[in-house]
């Protein structure tokens, strides 16, 4: 498969599970840009600034996809989701952002399933095949990006 998407924003505390996604997206080869953010704080950093570093080398590419972690400390992921809502509209884009959890606590997929910004809730940890369904159902009609440029 050619890469569909721009780039794919990990936020995840945890650095072995960001290693694990990060080696299944580049197997899966659907994006051209992994970018990890470890705290809610950096991931709001990085959507607030990638207006300015969106620049005909996409060099700082706006993410089409965020797979977001519930439980970090500091800024869990509902916390996240409450400042995102905050945000000014143009760092919304047409971002999907997918919850995902090792959580069994049945009202953690109900509170997602009710907050309108959460295209996907999902058990951790992420698959080949969960990607592929993802891309599928949010991305099947979407032309592929052009190459982000080499600079």
């Amino acid at each position: 498969m050619k890469p569909k998407l721009k780039c794919v924003l990990l936020i995840d505390d945890d650095e072995p599970t960001n290693f694990i996604s990060t080696m299944l997206l580049n197997e899966a080869n659907c994006t051209q840009h992994i970018q990890v953010a470890e705290t809610g704080e950096t991931a709001l950093y990085y959507l607030t600034h990638s207006e300015y570093f969106c620049n005909e080398r996409n060099s700082h590419p706006c993410p089409d996809i965020i797979f977001l972690d519930i439980n970090m400390p500091a800024m869990d992921g509902w916390e996240f989701l409450e400042k995102y809502k905050q945000l000014d509209q143009k760092h919304h884009g047409k971002i999907i952002i997918v919850m995902l959890t090792t959580s069994l606590n049945p009202k953690d997929k109900l509170k997602a399933q009710n907050m309108p910004e959460i295209s996907s809730f999902e058990n951790k940890p992420i698959s080949i095949e969960m990607i592929n369904r993802i891309i599928e159902t949010h991305f099947k009609d979407e032309p592929e990006p052009a190459p982000l440029s080499q600079y």
